[in-house]
This record gives structure tokens, C-alpha cells and sequence, in this order.
């Protein structure tokens, strides 16, 4: 059985981050324009200072695997941000696992909220994933960004909580 948990994410996890994020490509996949690359202690430092974020670690059987963010966007919004499993152990369904744990912390919290997020259309796996969950596309964004010789478009998936 794996003991899997998120704990908050703290300045002494920014060197774990730091080497996670390893390309300009993957740094722009996991952040968007929120960061530049090389991803430094600086910018989260800046990032955490200014936002209402709030950041987890995802542990499997003491391990940390994965990344995200909670943000309060307004009274009746959450997002989920800057989705990271580690690649070593992707594939696996450490991100659903990662992702029903925050949900469900969140609408303990917050019953009525409803969690939105953004994906790159390119990123299937993801897109799977957070349909699973119960994420519809709301939208989508095309062209957002160029990047190694094609245009970026980016869906945007809400949760509807019910009342």
C-alpha cells in the first residue's frame, strides 16, 4: 500500500524545484510566462512573496514525486497551477492521485468554489488525467506561444462544484 500526501511546500524545497525544471520548453509547459529559465530561488522567492499561492509537494512512501499550487482567484474560484510530476515517476498515476488529494482539501475548505485550470492542448496525458478528475474544457486559447517551430494552443478546464 503506498502512503501517498501533500505538505507544504517551503523555501528549503526550492533547489528540489530548481533541478526538476531541466529545459526552457518544460519550464514554459509547467509555468507558462510565470517564469524565465533557468527557474532560480529568486523568482519562487518573488513568486510566493506576491501571490496567493499555495505550494505542495506530493510524497509517495516518503518520496517527493510531484509539484502543484492552489490559488484563490476570487470568492467562488480555485486554480490549480504549475502541475509537476517528476519524470522518473510519470506515467504511474502519481498526477490523479496528486490532483484528488488537493481537490479534495480544497473543497473541504471551500465546498462551493469551483477549480479551474489551463493546459497546453499538445499535453494529452494531462488532458486525460484532469478529465478523470471531472475537468471540462470551458474554452481554449489558440496560438498562446510559439515554441520549437509551432504555435501552443491552451485549453482552459473547470470543476463545477455543486451548492
Amino acid at each position: 500500500m503506498e502512503l501517498c500526501s501533500l505538505h507544504p511546500f517551503t523555501s528549503n524545497d526550492y533547489p528540489l524545484l530548481i533541478d526538476w525544471i531541466t529545459t526552457d520548453t518544460l519550464n514554459y509547459q509547467w509555468s507558462g510566462p510565470q517564469f524565465t529559465f533557468p527557474l532560480t530561488h529568486r523568482q519562487l522567492t518573488d513568486h510566493y512573496r506576491n501571490q496567493a499561492a499555495q505550494p505542495f509537494l506530493f510524497h509517495v512512501n516518503g518520496r517527493k514525486v510531484g509539484f502543484v499550487e492552489l490559488v484563490r482567484v476570487d470568492n467562488d474560484t480555485l486554480r490549480i497551477c504549475r502541475v509537476f510530476i517528476h519524470p522518473d515517476f510519470q506515467g504511474q498515476g502519481f498526477a490523479f492521485r496528486m490532483l484528488k488529494r488537493l481537490i479534495a482539501l480544497a473543497t473541504s475548505e471551500n465546498e462551493r468554489s469551483d477549480i479551474t485550470l489551463s493546459v497546453f492542448s499538445h499535453n494529452r496525458s494531462a488532458i486525460h488525467c484532469y478529465q478523470k478528475l471531472g475537468f471540462v474544457r470551458t474554452d481554449i486559447v489558440r496560438n498562446t506561444k510559439f515554441v520549437e517551430g509551432r504555435y501552443w494552443d491552451l485549453w482552459l478546464m473547470s470543476l463545477k462544484r455543486t451548492s
